[in-house]
C-alpha cells in the first residue's frame, strides 16, 4: 500500500526550467515556501532538454535530488513548476518525502489566507478541483473489484468513492458561491443606482496594492511583505471634496496564477471587471516590472477587464534614488501614469486629485429609442442606470430618458456613444451590426 508522506516545513526547492528564456522566477519560489510558512535549506537547479514523463526531471538530477534531501533532512520539496498527478505520485515514491508542485504551493498559500466566507468557499472549490486530479491510486488496499464466486469485492472502490464525495462536494460549494455572487450584484446594482463610481486596485502580488488601499481609505486591511498578504475583497469609500467613490483590494495576480484559482476567483474578480476605473498598482523597484505587467495585463483580459480605463501606478519610489511623484500624460494631456510611495505617503495627494479630475465627470443625461429587440439593454439600464421616464413607442420599442455617471464607459459602449447629443438630446441605441 502507498501512503503519501507526511510534510514538514524545511524544504528543497527546486527549479529546473527547459532550455531556453526562463519563465519562472527562483526568488519568486523562495518567497511562496516563506509565504507558505516552509523553510528552505536548500535548492536542486538546473536546466532541461525535454520533460521526463515519469519524474519531471532526468534520473541524474533525480538522484542528485535524492542525496539533497537525504543530506538536510528535508521533510518537503517544493517544484517550481506544474506536475503531472503521476509526476507527483512517483517523485514521491522515490524520495519519500511529500512533493508539492508550484500550483499546489499557491493553493495552500490561499487556503491560509482567505478569512472571509466566500473566500473559504473559493479557496476549498480551487484545492478540490485540484484534488481531484491527484486522486491516481492512492490506496491499493481498496484500489480493485475482484471477480469470481467467493472473490467479489465490497462493490465500489476507494477511489471511486472519493471521486463521488469530491464531486458532491464541489456541487455544494458551487451552488453556495452562486448565491454569494448574487449579494455582489445586488451591492453593485445599488452602487450603480447611486451613481457612485468604483475604482478597482489591481496588481502583482506584493506590489503595494493593500498598502496604498490603507492609505487612501484608512482603512485596516492586513499588509505585509510577503506574497498573498490579502485574498479577501475589500471595499472602502473615499470622499475627495464633492465626489464619493468606492475604492476596490482585490487579489494580487501571480504568473501561471493556477487556472483552479482563477476560476474559483472569478466572482471576487468581478469587482475589478464592473469598475469604472482600474489602478494598476506596479513595484517600481522591481527587477522584472514588463514581466509582472504582462502577466497583469493576461488575467485582466480573460475576465474581461482589459477595456476598463486604467492607470498605471508606479510605487515604492522611496526606494528609487532620484525620483519625486509626478503624473505623465500622453500627447492629448489624459493622464496615463503616477508615480508614489503608498509607505511614506509621497505623492498621495497627487493621485487623490488625479482620480477627482478622472471621475468628477458628473451624470449624463441621454433620451434613447430603443427597439423591441433591445429587451436586454433595457433591462441592463434598469439595473445600471437611472431610469427617468419611459414611453412605449408604438412599434413595440421604448423611448426612455436615463442618467448615469459619465465614467460609465462600458454603458456608454452598449448604448452608443454620441457626442453629437447633448444632455436631454436623442439617440437611437446601436445594434449590433448597424450604425446609429
Amino acid at each position: 500500500m502507498f501512503d503519501r508522506p507526511g510534510a514538514g516545513s524545511r524544504a528543497v526547492l527546486v527549479h529546473m526550467p527547459l532550455a531556453g528564456p526562463d519563465q519562472e522566477d527562483l526568488d519568486e519560489l523562495r518567497l511562496l515556501a516563506l509565504s507558505a510558512g516552509a523553510e528552505p535549506v536548500a535548492t536542486v537547479s538546473g536546466r532541461l532538454r525535454a520533460i521526463d514523463p515519469r519524474y519531471y526531471i532526468g534520473q541524474g538530477k533525480l538522484e542528485e535530488l535524492a542525496e539533497t534531501v537525504k543530506a538536510y533532512e528535508a521533510e518537503l520539496v517544493l517544484f517550481n513548476h506544474a506536475l503531472t498527478p503521476s509526476q507527483e505520485r512517483n517523485l514521491e515514491k522515490a524520495l519519500d518525502v511529500r512533493v508539492v508542485d508550484r500550483n499546489g504551493l499557491i493553493l495552500d498559500i490561499f487556503a491560509q489566507r482567505a478569512r472571509s466566507f466566500e473566500g473559504r468557499l473559493q479557496v476549498e472549490l480551487a484545492q478540490l478541483k485540484h484534488l481531484a486530479t491527484r486522486l491516481v491510486r492512492g490506496w491499493t488496499h481498496l484500489e480493485r473489484q475482484k471477480g469470481g464466486i467467493g472473490l467479489r469485492g465490497p462493490g465500489e472502490t476507494q477511489l471511486e468513492t472519493d471521486k463521488r464525495l469530491l464531486a458532491n462536494r464541489i456541487r455544494q460549494i458551487q451552488k453556495r458561491l452562486q448565491q454569494v455572487e448574487v449579494q455582489r450584484n445586488q451591492g453593485r446594482q445599488a452602487r450603480r443606482r447611486a451613481q457612485v463610481p468604483v475604482v478597482g486596485l489591481v496588481g502583482y502580488t506584493n506590489a503595494g496594492k493593500s498598502t496604498l488601499f490603507n492609505a487612501l481609505t484608512q482603512a485596516d486591511v492586513y499588509s505585509a511583505d510577503q506574497l498573498f498578504a490579502t485574498l479577501d475583497p475589500t471595499l472602502r469609500r473615499l470622499t475627495r471634496g464633492g465626489l464619493n467613490m468606492v475604492l476596490a483590494d482585490t487579489v494580487g495576480f501571480i504568473r501561471h496564477l493556477p487556472h483552479e484559482l482563477v476560476a474559483a476567483f472569478r466572482s471576487t474578480l468581478q469587482e475589478s471587471a464592473e469598475a469604472d476605473l482600474l489602478l494598476h498598482v506596479i513595484d517600481a523597484n522591481d527587477q522584472r516590472m514588463d514581466e509582472t505587467i504582462a502577466e497583469v495585463r493576461q488575467v485582466l483580459a480573460e475576465i474581461g477587464a482589459d477595456r476598463i480605463p486604467c492607470i498605471e501606478v508606479y510605487n515604492k519610489i522611496d526606494r528609487l534614488d532620484g525620483v519625486a511623484p509626478h503624473i505623465e500624460r500622453d500627447q492629448s494631456g489624459r493622464p496615463v501614469r503616477i508615480w508614489i510611495s503608498a509607505r511614506s505617503g509621497s505623492g498621495l495627494e497627487l493621485l487623490k486629485e488625479l482620480l477627482e479630475e478622472i471621475l468628477g465627470g458628473g451624470v449624463e443625461r441621454r433620451t434613447l429609442a430603443l427597439s423591441a429587440e433591445q429587451g436586454e439593454l433595457r433591462a441592463r439600464l434598469y439595473r445600471e442606470a437611472r431610469v427617468l421616464s419611459e414611453a412605449p413607442d408604438g412599434e413595440g420599442g421604448w423611448r426612455m430618458c436615463v442618467e448615469f455617471p459619465a465614467t460609465a464607459r462600458g454603458l456608454r459602449c452598449a448604448i452608443g456613444d454620441d457626442p453629437a447629443h447633448g444632455e436631454g438630446g436623442d439617440w437611437t441605441a446601436k445594434r449590433a451590426g448597424a450604425s446609429h
